[in-house]
């Protein structure tokens, strides 16, 4: 899509993937994040304990805000994929030290991701004021 308001920024550690699909599309002062995984800056998925799938999952999407010109504190929605629903405690900690209180608006799936993946995120954030 071609509009002024559109665009697609990425910086070379930026990851991406062999699938059809942006990191994110800025439209304005909205950034939208595309589901994140456990995945090295190629796309090849990396296998890890769910805590390591998280945490590389969530640093995934602080470089493609970064690219867009903000970050984590200005993320103001997430979606997030959790296989495993034993493992929702967990995550629920560790999501706190990403996204304290006022913590973004948040929906949690669980049951949903195939076996090589144990999280993914998505975010929706807005660019860090100049």
């Amino acid at each position: 899509m071609t509009h002024p308001l559109v665009s697609y920024p990425q910086l070379p550690d930026t990851p991406t993937s062999h699938l059809p699909f942006s990191p994110c599309v800025v439209v304005g002062d909205l950034i939208f994040v595309s589901g994140q995984a456990s995945v090295d800056q190629s796309g090849n998925i990396i296998s890890d304990t769910f805590e390591g799938e998280f945490r590389r999952s969530i640093e995934n999407v602080r470089k493609v805000l970064e690219a867009a010109g903000s970050d984590l504190a200005h993320v103001v929605q997430t979606r997030n994929y959790v296989r495993d629903a034993e493992d929702v405690p967990l995550y629920n900690q560790l999501y706190r030290e990403y996204f304290p209180q006022p913590s973004p608006a948040r929906t949690t799936i669980t049951n949903c991701l195939p076996p090589s993946l144990r999280y993914e995120v998505e975010a929706v954030a807005v660019r860090k004021p100049n």
